[in-house]
């Protein structure tokens, strides 16, 4: 694929989950909920000719796991959390980038939520096949 073309992206937009997060010693004995959005960078033309699920990245399959990882996990900082979706994400056959958006409602008064987006992209190793 020429470095120039952009990708498509394979959209997960507002996964409810809960989970241990947090600081306070509260939090750490409490599942809160958490909100994720994840937008999945691949070439996914080969399944836009063939309509086969092998030729593309398998949004069920991310979303299976990042709801079981997420379900069993103790993270303080939603950055932890964010990078290990992302993690998740980038082990995929093909995914070349990850942007990940995690948001904690009522972490803060008088807000809605807060939260972090990242990016993260796979190593030239990854993005040509993946593991």
């Amino acid at each position: 694929m020429s470095a120039d073309r952009p990708l498509d992206r394979i959209q997960i937009l507002g996964l409810k989950l809960t989970c241990v997060i947090g600081l306070n010693e509260w939090e750490r004995l409490v599942q809160q909920e958490v909100l994720i959005d994840i937008t999945i960078h691949a070439d996914v033309r080969k399944a836009g000719f063939t309509d086969d699920v092998s030729d593309t990245v398998n949004y069920r399959t991310v979303g299976k796991q990042v709801v079981e990882h997420v379900a069993g996990s103790r993270y303080k900082l939603v950055e932890g959390l964010a990078e290990s979706v992302a993690r998740i994400c980038l082990a995929q056959r093909g995914v070349r980038r990850v942007d990940v958006s995690v948001r904690k409602p009522g972490a803060l008064r008088h807000t809605e939520s807060v939260g972090i987006d990242i990016t993260r992209f796979a190593d030239a190793s990854t993005s040509e096949g993946g593991p």
